[in-house]
């Protein structure tokens, strides 16, 4: 009888080592992301592009909200909801290589060039209030969260975001 209460304390002990050891591998940052909206009946504003000159932000008629806005180097977990009641959204993780500088834009498709952009990571198109998940290494830096549906991002759809080291 001892040694299968031996056996088991030591299975016991070995769960909660490995129980213990996913838990610190899990300490990921955690973003909380509100993609809003005022609603479709509002007119889009339109120049609000991340390093648009004389940008007023205030305008916007949609946007991003990141809390926190600073995590620190690893992994980062974005906890994306859409909070519009009826316009699909979705986020897009960008590393800035040169912050204050425009993202690469496709005019005639009213949207970034993603591949040119350094697309990190997305949850992609989100229906009203509906949410999901995306945990991605990001190192030492600015980033720019983006909703990159057309329009979206002209109209004031993204948020800056660091990554301290």
């Amino acid at each position: 009888m001892k040694t299968i209460s031996r056996r088991a304390a030591l299975g016991l002990a070995a769960a909660m080592l490995m129980a213990g050891g996913a838990g610190a591998a899990q300490a990921a940052s955690t973003v909380k992301v509100s993609l809003w909206d005022k609603g479709a009946s509002a007119e889009m504003a339109m120049g609000l592009a991340y390093a648009t000159p004389g940008l007023d932000i205030a305008k916007a008629t949609m946007g991003i909200r990141a809390l926190p806005g600073a995590v620190k180097a690893g992994d980062v977990t974005f906890n994306v909801k859409n909070d519009s009641k009826d316009t699909v959204h979705e986020m897009i993780v960008m590393y800035l290589a040169d912050p204050g500088k425009p993202l690469p834009y496709l005019e005639a498709e009213n949207r970034v060039d993603e591949d040119k952009a350094g697309d990190k990571g997305e949850v992609s198109e989100l229906d009203p209030g509906k949410s999901g998940t995306l945990t991605v290494e990001l190192k030492a830096g600015k980033y720019l969260l983006i909703c990159n549906v057309p329009g979206h991002y002209g109209a004031g759809m993204w948020a800056e975001f660091t990554v301290e080291p």
